[in-house]
């Protein structure tokens, strides 16, 4: 009689299966090649000529698409038979299941403008076979807490110079200072530089002071700001490197050989005094033997 094997080692023995086959790098490989595939069909449809010739074609390459994309979801899933919490705490296995998941939902089928962006946001799960670009991407999503913060101070700084703009300019310069609405859109526009010039010397026709207004503006927008959101990417950046490098998605910075190596040879000068503080100890308790032969003759 066939004794049936438990439930418990089941999921485990189906887990440890679908983990081999999703850690091997040809699945990986083959996962991300899909991926290119189906954006590459995605823009072959935009030709209207192509996608009439071809429709059957493209519409049965895209079913096969989905096809590999459920089979990938279904080994993932299996992968964490085991301890199925661990798959949903993972964002992106929730990202890729909602991905794949959402082009069986009847509505979202029959919507095509939906569909077509769902199949362009699986363009985006290449960032699980990119390890950077997830950093990238986690780096971004990090940041939006402090790139708030700076649209807030930016755009305060923008209504500030908007309205002293209009106050200004608005009857020499109605066009780009007439109103508040256009003074903020022709400072946003001066925060890449770009006209700063003309605008210069339009200003300067007005009154001389005007440097100071556009001087102080190009200091503050195009300077100081901007170096302050690119320290909120760069500080983000860091903590996403860090927090895949300690999820192991990522190898460790390798530690510096230079700094090791001082270190031994820090060691090594410190073993060295020790052995000389206690040679020296040695050499103070302990009278050489000549010396006590002499003193017992001369006792004697």
């Amino acid at each position: 009689m066939r004794v049936p094997m438990p439930a418990g080692r089941g999921r485990v023995k189906l887990a440890a299966g679908c983990r081999v086959a999703t850690e091997a790098p040809a699945f990986g490989l083959a996962v991300f090649c899909v991926i290119l595939l189906n954006a590459a069909l995605m823009g072959v449809e935009t030709y209207s000529g192509l996608a009439v010739e071809y429709r059957q074609v493209l519409g049965a390459a895209e079913d096969g698409c989905l096809v590999l994309f459920t089979v990938e979801m279904l080994l993932r899933v299996g992968a964490h038979a085991d301890k199925p919490k661990a798959f949903f705490r993972d964002p992106w296995n929730l990202f890729d299941l909602a991905i794949v998941a959402s082009a069986f939902v009847p509505m979202v089928r029959e919507n095509t403008t939906l569909l077509r962006m769902l199949r362009l946001a699986r363009v985006l799960r290449t960032a699980r076979f990119l390890p950077h670009l997830r950093i990238l991407l986690i780096a971004v999503g990090r940041s939006l807490p402090g790139t708030a913060s700076f649209l807030f101070v930016g755009a305060l700084v923008l209504y500030v110079y908007a309205m002293v703009g209009w106050v200004c300019f608005a009857d020499s310069d109605p066009q780009h200072y007439g109103s508040v609405g256009r003074a903020a859109l022709t400072l946003f526009l001066l925060t890449t530089l770009d006209g700063l010039t003309d605008a210069v010397r339009a200003g300067l026709q007005i009154s001389r002071l005007s440097i100071v207004y556009y001087a102080s503006y190009a200091l503050l927008a195009s300077f100081v700001l901007v170096n302050v959101l690119i320290g909120v990417v760069l500080n983000s950046l860091d903590e996403a490197r860090e927090m895949e490098a300690e999820a192991g998605r990522v190898p460790a910075p390798a530690p510096d050989p230079d700094a090791g190596g001082q270190d031994v040879k820090e060691r090594i000068a410190t073993a060295r005094r020790a052995l000389d503080e206690i040679e020296a100890c040695l050499a103070a308790t302990h009278t050489p033997p000549a010396r006590q032969l002499e003193a017992s003759h001369t006792g004697s």
